[in-house]
């Protein structure tokens, strides 16, 4: 039996994804090693805790993203599946491979530091940004700050934004570059996580922040059990009615970025629906 159109899209559509999660993350390494370091700047979360490992031991940068990324990735693929944890493997292998070359590779920026920094936070922005809007991830604090708000919302029954604990996570990392290696370069890598931050907001829309994604189906039970089963979600179920299609049922899941890809899936594998995908601030519930 021969390959159907629709899944030969599929499979282009993989590849794609996969060569842009390479993309950024060969992006994100060379901005870390030929811009930021030298500037004394260092990336934030994870990839942050590597650099102070290598700067406080003298262990191999490639080696400490290793040993720090490792368990993060672990539990992301426990945790949120196979599929994220494919891309967050391969995104996390580029990422580390990139290190490795261009630390061999003779780059100077003849620029000031403050320029520098911006500049190279710009290109760790624009790689992140690409590696999380086509599903992939290669740092640890995000998949952190996915894990904890799972399990509130599986404990509460509330939906959490990630915003808080990726601050806390953030904060905590510059207080060890503060103290452990000196203020200036505490400084500076808090220019790099303003600059990164605004750049991948702009193009993944607050991946942080919750999402509220509306379904409009006439297959509304099939929908509601999958959603339930496989995302471990719950909705909300209104009547609604179209000038063309007549009753149908509008549905409403609150699911955080990493979720979103997930949801599609099911969202597409029932077919008829029409869906859209707005970013929430707060969710208050009295």
């Amino acid at each position: 039996m021969g390959i159907s159109g629709k899944q030969k899209s599929k499979i282009a559509d993989e590849i794609i994804s996969y060569a842009f999660i390479v993309v950024g993350a060969l992006l994100a390494s060379f901005s870390v090693v030929c811009i930021l370091i030298p500037n004394d700047a260092i990336d934030y979360g994870t990839a942050g805790i590597a650099i102070i490992l290598n700067k406080l031991t003298g262990i191999n940068l490639s080696v400490c993203v290793i040993m720090v990324f490792a368990p993060f990735l672990i539990a992301g693929v426990i945790v949120m599946g196979s599929a994220f944890g494919l891309k967050a493997i391969a995104g996390s292998a580029v990422y580390t491979l990139g290190i490795a070359i261009f630390e061999k590779v003779p780059f100077e920026l003849d620029t000031e530091h403050f320029i520098a920094v911006v500049f190279g936070g710009a290109i760790l922005g624009l790689g992140l940004s690409l590696i999380l809007k086509y599903g992939g991830c290669i740092d640890g604090s995000e998949i952190f700050a996915n894990i904890v708000t799972k399990k509130l919302s599986q404990k509460t029954g509330r939906d959490y934004s990630m915003t808080p604990i990726l601050i806390g996570f953030n904060a905590l990392v510059y207080l060890a570059v503060f103290f452990l290696i000196n203020r200036s370069a505490a400084l500076m890598s808090l220019l790099v996580y303003v600059v990164a931050t605004s750049i991948i907001n702009r193009f993944t829309d607050h991946y942080e922040a919750i999402k509220e994604v509306r379904i409009i189906t006439k297959n509304a039970d099939e929908l509601i059990s999958s959603i339930k089963n496989d995302l471990g979600k719950t909705c909300t179920i209104m009547d609604s009615f179209g000038a063309i299609a007549g009753e149908n049922k509008t549905l409403i899941c609150y699911v955080n970025y990493f979720e979103l890809p997930k949801l599609k899936q099911i969202i597409e594998r029932a077919g008829g629906a029409f869906t859209t995908v707005s970013t929430i601030d707060e969710i208050i519930k009295s």
